[in-house]
């Protein structure tokens, strides 16, 4: 006879004992993580840029927004 036997632990993690690595592979896995293909952060970067610069970002921030979330605006 088997029985199965469920148990609720709590305990305290620092984010500082995973690597970058292992929280971007949970954060992907989840479907969380921002421009999953690779490109948010370069996204981020021009936006911020052309931002600073008084210039024109909205192509990349609707791009952004696509890839984030899968939605055209």
């Amino acid at each position: 006879m088997y029985k199965t036997v469920y148990k609720e632990i709590e305990f305290d993690i620092e984010l500082t004992d995973f690597d970058t690595d292992d929280l971007i592979e949970e954060l992907t896995s989840r479907g969380e993580l921002v421009g999953q293909n690779g490109t948010g952060k370069q996204l981020l970067t021009a936006i911020w840029l052309k931002r600073r610069q008084g210039q024109d970002y909205q192509r990349e921030l609707d791009q952004l927004i696509y890839e984030s979330l899968g939605h055209i605006v």
